[in-house]
C-alpha cells in the first residue's frame, strides 16, 4: 500500500495496483477497506449517494490515514472537481471525456493558475491554514492525479490526443458504458477490445497509466495483455453479495 504522497508516482510507473469503488458513504466502510491490502479507494460520487458532507466525511478519514482515495465526479465541472481536492481527495476520475479539449479543461480546473482551480490555503488538503502558499503549490503540481474516463466512442477516436493532454495523468476505460454506446448487450464484443487495445497504445505512447473496472483477479489477469495496470476490483456492495451468497449456499448444501 502506497500513501497519498507516492501514488502518483506510483500509478504512472507501470506497477500493478488495486483498488475499489466504494458505494456507502460511510466511514465504517473507508475504515475498513483500508485495512484490506488495497492501494486505493475511489468514492463513487457520479452513481453512488455521495453528497458533499458525506464526501468530506469519508476522505477526513483517509486524510488523516494518508491513505490514496479518488473520487469519481459526477461531471467534470469545475465546481465538482474543487470540492473533491479541497476535501482532501488524491485526485479525481472524470466521466465522459470525449476530446482534448475537455480533458484539457479538467485537468487547468484540477490544478491552480490562471483559470484554474480557486486557490484555499484553509482547506483540509493545504492544512487548515498551516501551509505556505508555495509548498502548496508545489504539492498540488507534483501530487495531484487527474484520469480521463474514456466511455463514449467519441473518447476512443480521440484517445490519442487526450492521453497527449498535459495533466491528464492516467486513462480509465470505461468497459460497460461503451460497450452499452455500441449497441451492445455485454462486455466481450470485438469492437470493446478494439477500444481496450487503441487506448492502451495512446496510454503507453504517452507515458500515462491505464486503468480499468473489473469484477475480480482473473478478469484483470486476462487485460494486462492490453497494458492495463490498475485495475478498480468491483466494489464493497459485490463483495458484500459475493460472500454472502457463498456462506448461504453453504448452508444449503448441507440439505445435500
Amino acid at each position: 500500500m502506497s500513501n497519498s504522497a507516492d501514488f502518483r508516482t506510483r500509478m504512472t510507473s507501470g506497477a500493478y495496483l488495486a483498488g475499489t469503488f466504494v458505494k456507502t458513504p460511510s466511514i465504517e466502510v473507508i475504515d475498513v477497506l483500508m485495512r484490506s491490502g488495497l492501494d486505493f479507494l475511489c468514492l463513487d460520487a457520479e452513481h453512488a449517494p455521495f453528497d458533499r458532507a458525506s464526501l468530506n466525511t469519508c476522505l477526513a478519514l483517509a486524510h488523516a490515514k494518508d491513505y490514496p482515495v479518488l473520487v469519481r465526479v459526477p461531471s467534470g465541472s469545475p465546481e465538482n472537481l474543487l470540492q473533491a481536492l479541497d476535501a482532501g481527495a488524491t485526485g479525481i476520475v472524470v466521466p465522459h471525456v470525449t476530446d482534448a479539449a475537455t480533458a484539457a479543461r479538467i485537468a487547468k480546473s484540477a490544478r491552480f493558475g490562471h483559470g484554474g482551480r480557486g486557490y484555499a490555503g484553509s482547506t483540509r488538503w493545504a492544512g487548515f491554514g498551516q501551509g505556505a502558499m508555495p509548498d502548496l503549490l508545489e504539492k498540488s503540481a507534483r501530487d495531484t492525479i487527474v484520469i480521463a474516463q474514456i466511455e463514449d466512442p467519441e473518447g476512443v477516436e480521440a484517445a490519442e490526443a487526450i492521453a497527449a493532454t498535459e495533466g491528464i495523468d492516467g486513462l480509465f476505460l470505461g468497459p460497460a458504458d461503451l460497450s452499452v454506446a455500441y449497441g451492445k448487450t455485454d462486455q466481450s464484443s470485438p469492437e470493446l477490445f478494439a477500444a481496450i487495445e487503441r487506448v492502451g497504445k495512446a496510454a503507453k505512447a504517452a507515458g500515462k497509466a491505464y486503468m480499468t473496472f473489473v469484477p475480480n483477479a482473473a478478469k484483470a489477469a486476462e487485460l494486462t495483455r492490453f497494458g492495463l495496470t490498475v485495475f478498480f476490483i468491483a466494489s464493497e456492495h459485490a463483495w458484500m453479495l459475493a460472500g454472502a451468497k457463498a456462506e448461504v449456499q453453504g448452508i444449503r448444501d448441507l440439505e445435500g
